[in-house]
C-alpha cells in the first residue's frame, strides 16, 4: 500500500506515522519526505506491506485520527491499477508510447478508452486493439455538449486519470475545474516558453540551442498548470524545423510517459501552484 500525506510542518509526524505502522505489524518498504521551509509545509509517501488481517478500509478508518491531529491531506491506496482514460488528437506518438509502455507492464493502470475528437481511421499507426474507443468530434458551437459526454464517460468508467496525449483542445474552465488534479497535459515545449501555434518553428526563428517538453496538471490558466516533469534536447543550427519537430516527439513521448508512471505511483504531490515529486 501507499500512504501520502502532505501537512503543516511540526515534530513528530514521521514518528507518530511509524510508529502506527509498527502498532499494526507493517513492513515499510520505502519511505520518502520533504519540509519546504518556505511555506511550512510537510510531505510524506510511505510504501508499507500491511499485516495480512489490515484491510484498507480498516486502515484507512485507523488512521483518520492521527491524520485529523496533524492537519493532514492524505490519501491510502492498495496495489489496484488506476482507471485511465486517454485523449487524443491526430498526432499519435505519444498515445502509441503509452499503450507500448501498458502492454509490456511498464504502465501500470487501467485503460477505460481512447477518447478523440476525429475518427479512428485518422489516428495514424497505433494499434488500439480492442480497448474502448469513443469519437467525440467538437467544433466551437457544440464544445460545451462534447464535453458533458466526455464527462459522462469518466464518471460511468470510473476514470481517476486523464491523460491528454496531444490532444489539440483546449478543456473549458469548468471542464479543467473538474478534472484539477486528475489531468494530465504534455505541452510541446519546456514552459514558459513558445507558447501557441508552431512552437518548434518560433524556436528555430529564434535559434534557440535547446528544446524540451513539459507535462503538467490541466487548469484553467492555459499550459500554467502544476508542473510534474520536463526534459530538454540540445540541437544546432545545422537542425531544420523538421529535425526539431523529430527530436521533440521523442521528448514528448518520454516526459509523459515519466509524468503519468509518477502519478500512478502516487509519487506526485501538489503544492499550490507547483509539486513535490519523489524520485524513484
Amino acid at each position: 500500500m501507499i500512504l501520502t500525506l502532505s501537512c503543516p510542518d511540526r515534530r513528530g509526524i514521521v514518528a507518530a506515522v511509524s510508529a502506527f505502522l509498527l502498532e499494526r505489524n507493517a513492513n515499510i518498504s520505502d519511505a520518502q519526505q520533504f519540509g519546504d521551509a518556505s511555506t511550512a509545509t510537510f510531505f510524506m509517501r510511505v510504501v508499507f506491506a500491511p499485516d495480512d488481517g489490515d484491510a484498507e478500509p480498516a486502515l484507512r478508518a485507523a488512521f483518520a485520527p492521527l491524520a485529523e491531529r496533524f492537519e493532514m491531506d492524505w490519501t491510502l491506496r492498495g496495489p489496484e491499477p488506476r482507471k485511465v482514460m486517454i485523449l487524443t488528437s491526430r498526432f499519435d506518438h505519444c498515445l502509441a508510447d503509452l499503450l507500448y509502455r501498458w502492454r509490456i507492464g511498464e504502465l501500470p493502470m487501467d485503460l477505460t478508452g481512447i477518447v478523440s475528437n476525429h475518427p479512428r481511421h485518422m489516428i495514424g499507426h497505433v494499434d488500439l486493439g480492442d480497448l474502448p474507443f469513443h469519437h467525440l468530434p467538437i467544433s466551437p458551437a457544440d464544445k460545451p455538449a462534447q464535453e458533458a459526454q466526455l464527462l459522462r464517460l469518466i464518471a460511468e468508467t470510473g476514470t481517476e486519470l486523464v491523460v491528454l496525449a496531444r490532444y489539440m483542445q483546449i478543456l473549458s474552465d469548468d471542464l479543467s475545474a473538474r478534472l484539477a488534479g486528475r489531468c494530465i497535459n504534455i505541452h510541446h515545449s519546456f514552459l514558459p516558453g513558445f507558447k501557441g501555434a508552431r512552437p518548434y518553428h518560433q524556436a528555430h526563428a529564434r535559434g534557440v540551442k535547446v528544446i524540451g517538453a513539459t507535462a503538467h496538471y490541466v487548469t484553467a490558466a492555459l499550459d500554467e498548470g502544476p508542473i510534474i516533469e520536463q526534459d530538454v534536447e540540445r540541437i544546432s543550427h545545422r537542425d531544420t524545423p523538421e529535425d526539431l519537430i523529430r527530436k521533440g516527439r521523442d521528448i514528448e513521448r518520454r516526459v509523459l510517459a515519466r509524468a503519468v508512471r509518477r502519478h500512478l505511483e502516487d509519487r506526485v504531490l501538489l503544492h499550490g501552484a507547483k509539486t513535490v515529486v519523489f524520485e524513484d
